[in-house]
């Protein structure tokens, strides 16, 4: 089991920035995706951002522009950094990571929908946007 601990989740206004970290083991090498998640009440899943092992990075519309993924191996840690953040960005963000060949390929695939298929999860932080 890979632990994903996420945190810097909370309550902030609309147009806002925030930004959430998750840190990762520093045994984890090879190929891999990491990504965020999100999941509103009533809605699916979605991915928000993912990078892969080479730093190649993938984000829906949705976020396009307002969030960036980052990842500082020296410090073993996933960042997700959003700005002007809106009412419906308000979620659970989740840390998740993929190993093996065909990570970039799920990095590639996986932003704006779900994938039940990403080896590893965090628990969540919650982020709460306020109008």
């Amino acid at each position: 089991q890979v632990p994903l601990a996420e945190s810097g989740g909370g309550s902030v206004q609309t147009g806002g920035p925030l930004t959430l970290s998750c840190v990762v083991p520093s045994y984890i090498y090879g190929d891999y995706c990491m990504a965020w998640f999100r999941q509103s009440p009533g809605k699916e899943r979605e991915g928000v951002g993912t990078i892969d092992n080479l730093g190649n990075t993938h984000y829906p519309d949705s976020v396009k522009g307002r969030f960036t993924i980052s990842k500082d191996n020296a410090k073993n840690t996933l960042y997700l950094q959003m700005n002007s953040l809106k009412p419906e960005d308000t979620a659970m963000y989740y840390c998740a990571a993929d190993f093996g060949e065909f990570a970039s390929i799920i990095c590639g695939t996986v932003v704006g929908q779900d994938y039940y298929g990403m080896d590893y999860w965090g628990k969540g932080t919650l982020v709460t946007i306020s109008s």
